[in-house]
């Protein structure tokens, strides 16, 4: 464990904390047939003492020692859970087992492990959440089900996922302890039913049966089958939503437009704010397009190369934003991307095209009313997956791209 302080300019983020500088905000905030619509300026409302600081306060993980502390690989989005008495429960994709520690970042027990047999977990496992009664739920969709054990390490039992219905690849923890799944159909090979063209967003019990659809939205493109075959069209307009406490954030990442929606899917708020999307250069393309044929090579039969590249398409702009998270104490955060033009030669070198490469250190921060508040630039390879209070629980590479879990705090800059 290691300590390091980072002083990052940001905005204070509650009403309680903004003082006067609510009079300094140059956007409005106006009503269309009870909706409110926030448009934002382009310049942030940033003032003197109104920074935080980021302090790391745990790091998790080795390049060489204790196997129990070195970590294969921890997928982005939701590989890393909390527990209510701050235990840490990582998913690592390698090991395909669940690690868990204490909250001071001791090791504690092992989960599961590779295997199709009962508590064990397939490759392609890559979320992990903490459900009320500690009761943690593993997405084994290699397997096609999803599993549930105890912080104890007991395997309580499995409930179905089946591909034909549809598949959860993104998973959700609310703030109530509602599971929140996206569900897509998939062309896939062998499969011959015409393809949903929207994706249900919906409540998941703990017995597999779904609850309430919070929303149907578009079905992405980013990644599908055309006739049998994979396609990924880089920077395809994406929707992409977040649970907001008892809200649902919703966008589609072509625009800098999110819609708050609140109990039973209506429509309370359009945040806004001008963004001009940066193009993609040829030079862009063809880079991007030789790190997939890179990742192809490694992964498939070299006849097949060509074939799968001939799937590989390109937008010509780059999205409006990556993702967005909520942030502690009522704020929203929104994670710029970073175009290639943007990066040094060294660091196109280094780029892993299934690591969210592009995906930007710095993230917009908006209050709770939508305000753009200013900037917070993440410490260098550091990707937050989950929010506690003041604490935020992400996963950081080195030099040599060896991961760890690393939990830094907020706290305020004296004035």
């Amino acid at each position: 464990m290691r300590s390091r302080l980072f002083t990052v300019a940001v905005l204070a983020v509650v009403a309680a904390c903004a003082g006067d500088s609510t009079s300094a905000w140059q956007g409005s905030i106006t009503d269309s047939a009870g909706i409110q619509i926030v448009r934002n300026p382009a310049e942030p409302l940033w003032g003197p003492g109104e920074a935080w600081t980021f302090t790391e306060a745990l790091r998790i993980g080795t390049a060489e020692g204790e196997p129990e502390y070195q970590l294969g690989m921890i997928a982005a989005g939701s590989s890393i859970a909390v527990a209510g008495d701050g235990r840490i429960v990582v998913l690592d994709m390698q090991g395909q087992h669940l690690k868990v520690f204490t909250a001071g970042g001791t090791y504690e027990r092992t989960i599961g492990g590779p295997g199709g047999g009962p508590g064990e977990i397939a490759p392609g496992a890559s979320a992990v959440l903490i459900a009320p009664g500690d009761t943690l739920v593993v997405s084994d969709i290699g397997n096609q089900r999803a599993n549930l054990y105890l912080l104890d390490g007991t395997y309580v039992r499995s409930f179905s996922l089946s591909y034909a219905e549809g598949i959860p690849f993104r998973w959700e923890v609310g703030a109530d302890g509602r599971i929140v799944n996206q569900i897509r159909q998939l062309n896939l090979p062998g499969t011959t039913r015409p393809v949903d063209t929207t994706d249900v967003i919906a409540v998941r019990h703990l017995d597999g049966s779904l609850g309430d659809t919070l929303m149907r939205v578009p079905s992405g493109r980013s990644f599908s089958f055309s006739g049998g075959a994979p396609e990924f069209n880089l920077f395809t307009p994406e929707p992409l939503w977040a649970l907001f406490g008892d809200h649902v954030l919703y966008a589609v990442n072509d625009q800098y437009r999110i819609s708050v929606y609140g109990a039973g899917g209506t429509l309370e708020r359009v945040i806004e704010r001008p963004v001009t999307r940066a193009p993609v250069t040829d030079a862009d393309e063809n880079t991007l397009k030789d790190l997939f044929r890179k990742l192809f090579a490694q992964q498939a039969p070299p006849e097949t190369v060509n074939q799968l590249m001939a799937g590989v398409h390109v937008a010509e702009f780059y999205p409006a934003f990556v993702q967005m998270l909520a942030g502690p104490n009522g704020t929203i955060l929104v994670q710029r991307i970073e175009p290639l033009s943007d990066l040094t030669e060294e660091e196109r070198e280094a780029l892993d095209i299934t690591s969210g490469a592009m995906a930007g250190r710095d993230w917009d921060v908006l209050d709770a009313e939508g305000r753009y508040l200013g900037v917070v630039t993440m410490p260098l390879k550091f990707q937050p997956i989950q929010f506690r209070g003041n604490e935020i629980y992400g996963t950081q590479s080195d030099e040599l791209d060896v991961q760890y879990v690393v939990k830094l705090v907020i706290g305020k800059t004296a004035g």
